[in-house]
């Protein structure tokens, strides 16, 4: 990030959960949520790029928000309630929020229920909308050396190198990518996809501007997905970035925030 970021810890519900917050830049205030993928040795070099522009805060979420007490998180309703608590905390009048798949579902259902408390939504491949006829992909029907290939654009890229360079060895590598698709696999299966809870109901309510970022080669996430997405959303517009996979913001940082500079400073 730029300079030194401040790295605080918030309490939440008397103490029941504890979020580890990194504050750099300066400027409109820009709330980033991550996926299920977590943070990784990839992020900073992202948030470096948002923070030259903007203060970004970027909780870690580990399990969905709480660094501790995920355990208490059960549901869509306690991720909107615990999303609620995050932006109370931190004491920020109406930031933006930029989120990636789950983080990016929770920045949505955040706007459903309770608009007025956040400005613009930047969207990245967020997961969120059922449909049965095209789901996201299944990592149980996936054969381990295909996955690296669904998740990257270029498996070999500096960004996935950067992400999974923590790993050992090639084979810890390949088990945490698939660790990171049964948790979005497993989550998108019995929180969202059920037709009749989640933003489905819900998304007529998404008023805020908003951007839905995706990589033109992502195969975790059709891009069909996103065209739908955006055609339900009252007032969104569908950017597609070339020679990115599901991540983006990781693979092509300065084109991401190139584009969501394109709201967030309208």
């Amino acid at each position: 990030m730029s300079g030194q970021p401040t790295e605080r810890t918030l309490s939440l519900r008397g103490g029941m959960f504890e979020i580890r917050v990194a504050d750099a830049g300066s400027g409109q205030p820009v709330v980033y949520l991550h996926g299920s993928e977590g943070p990784h040795d990839g992020w900073p070099d992202f948030l470096a790029s948002l923070a030259e522009r903007y203060h970004v805060i970027a909780p870690d979420l580990a399990g969905f928000g709480a660094s501790t007490g995920a355990e208490h998180l059960r549901d869509v309703h306690d991720l909107v309630i615990h999303g609620l608590d995050l932006l109370d905390a931190l004491d920020v009048a109406r930031p933006h929020v930029v989120g990636h798949d789950l983080g990016g579902m929770l920045a949505a259902e955040l706007a459903a229920v309770a608009g007025g408390r956040i400005g613009k939504l930047v969207l990245a491949a967020p997961l969120g909308l059922w449909n049965d006829r095209e789901p996201v992909l299944d990592v149980f029907a996936v054969l381990r050396d295909e996955i690296d290939s669904a998740y990257w654009y270029d498996p070999a890229s500096a960004a996935a190198t950067a992400v999974l360079a923590h790993s050992s060895s090639e084979e810890e590598a390949r088990r945490v990518t698939l660790l990171r698709h049964q948790n979005l696999s497993v989550a998108t299966r019995f929180v969202w996809p059920i037709p009749d809870r989640g933003l489905n109901r819900r998304i007529h309510r998404v008023t805020s501007e908003t951007l839905l970022i995706w990589g033109a080669d992502d195969r975790v996430v059709p891009a069909s997905y996103g065209e739908r997405f955006a055609g339900l959303l009252p007032n969104a517009r569908l950017v597609t970035l070339p020679d990115c996979g599901h991540l983006p913001m990781l693979e092509r940082p300065a084109a991401f925030v190139e584009a969501a500079r394109s709201l967030l400073d309208g």
